[in-house]
Order: structure tokens, then C-alpha cells, then sequence
């Protein structure tokens, strides 16, 4: 069998213009790929799992892209296609209704380059946000999808102080939504005031929930059916994650359809397990052929 390729630099323009990084590590002829959405600062440099990910899939004749949408970083510098205009994107400004842009951008690409099955996952707010799409476009070019991790953004969000809150709504209300914040949001996110409003008070990505009577509307929308995944350890769920999974599974469309993996001993990022979690999705697509 040939060695493995070496992965290259891909980019994808959205409509909007804005240009998001990523890289495809090719197996050879494949005709199968997995795009993985990442999450918030989830690069590779955060999550070097993606590496682990590639190969492994590659070794099984599976293309991986890796791709990035608007806040992989806090600034990202570029240039807009469409306006020509240098900009900064990134978690400093990000815009979630611009989501259904920066998947479909991805998809547009697995199109283009002719793969017959395209598996659409995401890690973290990665996998929110393929929930997201899905629940909005029963698109057919996806085959599956698969969730590592989905993030329940309460947990991140409950970090908010009121104080810092109320300097939210101010600056809000004062129209000064573009300027950044005095303070990190969640203490660890420098970002401008309107993307802080979307996190706090209008979040188009939080769909899944520990509760079971919270809005699992984005979930019970989607069509598509596939697996989620996610490690014993994973702190977003409050010390249950199978439960948690269990719980954004049953209002799914279909249950019985998904398959629900369990990592054992590890967390939210996959530290010492994630050849497993590799070998673990090389299985999946696999029965899925």
C-alpha cells in the first residue's frame, strides 16, 4: 500500500467574501471524505487530535479535510473576496448566522472535488453548529453526520459574571456593539460586545441540552441520521456524558438510527485517546458504506 500523502493548505470562500483555512489530508483515489467542523480556538495547534484523525482515515482510504469556520482564533487576518478589502475575522467578531455560510461553504467544496459520500462532522461548537445546518437544510449531499462532543454552552456561558452582563447590555444599548469588551468573555474569549450578546442572550447554536425539557428543537429538525461520540470525562455534561448524549439522541428523528459512542477515560479534547477516537470513526464510516 502507498505511504500517506503529506496534508496540504486548503481555503474556501464564503458568500460574504470572508475566507476560511483548512487542510486536506488525501488518501490515495478516495471517494469518501469526512469534513470536520472544529470548535471555538479548536486549531490545530489547541487540538492536534486533528493530525491523529487525518492519518488514520487516510490509512483507511478516506480523505479528512479539516475546517475551520470563523473563530478558530481570536484574530484571523485576511482578505475579503468579495470586497477586496483587508479584514480581521475570528472569535473576536463572530457572527453565528453566518454558521450556514461557513458549512456550506465546506460542502460546496466536497462537491466540487467529486467525493461520492461526504460525512459531515464537528467537535465541540463544531458539532453545534453541524446541528445547526442540518436542522436547516436537509442538504443531500451529506451522508451522515457525526458529533464528537457536542458543547453545552451553558456550562461556558454560567462563567459570565452579572456584573460582566450588565456591561454587555450597556454597551449594547448604548450602540456600541462593535467595540470589544473591557474584560475576556467566559475569561478566555476577547471579543466585541454584539458577538458577547449572541453568546449570552441570543445563541442560535444552543441545542443541546443536559436537561431533557430544554429546546431541542435544532435537533429534532435534522433528517439526517449518524453517531455522536464523546469521552467519560467530558466536563461540558456535569459529570454524565452518556446521559448526555443519550438525552440530545432522543429527540433525534430517528434514535434507534444513531449509534452513541463512549470513549472511556478521557475528555472534552480526546488527551491519550484520540488513536481511539480515530480508529473509532474509521469504523463508523465504514459501516456506513
Amino acid at each position: 500500500m502507498p505511504g500517506l500523502r503529506r496534508p496540504r493548505a486548503l481555503t474556501v470562500t464564503t458568500r460574504r467574501g470572508s475566507v476560511l483555512d483548512g487542510a486536506l489530508f488525501p488518501a490515495h483515489a478516495a471517494d469518501t471524505v469526512v469534513i470536520a467542523i472544529t470548535g471555538i480556538h479548536g486549531n490545530f495547534y489547541a487540538n492536534p487530535f486533528y493530525v491523529t484523525f487525518g492519518q488514520t482515515l487516510n490509512r483507511a482510504g478516506i480523505d479528512f479535510v479539516y475546517a475551520q469556520t470563523n473563530d478558530d482564533f481570536n484574530e484571523i487576518p485576511g482578505t475579503n473576496a468579495v470586497t477586496g478589502q483587508e479584514e480581521v475575522i475570528g472569535s473576536w467578531n463572530e457572527d453565528f448566522a453566518f454558521t450556514d455560510e461557513d458549512l456550506g461553504a465546506w460542502l460546496d467544496y466536497a462537491e466540487a472535488a467529486g467525493y461520492r459520500r461526504i460525512i459531515l462532522a464537528g467537535h465541540s461548537l463544531g458539532a453545534n453548529k453541524v446541528i445547526y445546518y442540518l436542522a436547516r437544510h436537509h442538504d443531500e449531499r451529506v451522508e451522515h453526520f457525526l458529533l464528537l462532543s457536542p458543547a453545552n454552552l451553558r456550562h461556558l456561558t454560567n462563567q459570565v459574571t452579572a456584573q460582566e452582563r450588565a456591561v454587555v447590555r450597556d454597551y449594547v444599548d448604548r450602540g456600541l456593539g462593535e467595540q470589544r469588551l473591557p474584560f475576556p468573555l467566559m475569561g478566555w474569549v476577547p471579543c466585541r460586545a454584539e458577538t458577547a450578546r449572541q453568546w449570552l442572550c441570543d445563541n442560535i447554536l444552543d441545542n443541546v441540552h443536559v436537561e431533557a425539557d430544554a429546546d431541542f428543537s435544532q435537533v429534532a429538525a435534522m433528517r439526517h441520521t449518524g453517531a455522536m461520540l464523546i469521552g467519560t470525562y467530558d466536563r461540558f455534561t456535569y459529570g454524565d456524558p452518556a446521559g448526555f448524549l443519550a438525552t440530545i439522541n432522543d429527540h433525534t428523528a430517528a434514535p434507534e438510527a444513531n449509534e452513541l459512542v463512549l470513549i472511556q477515560g478521557t475528555g472534552h479534547t480526546y488527551q491519550g485517546k484520540d488513536q481511539e477516537v480515530a480508529d473509532a470513526i474509521v469504523r463508523l464510516v465504514r459501516a456506513w458504506a
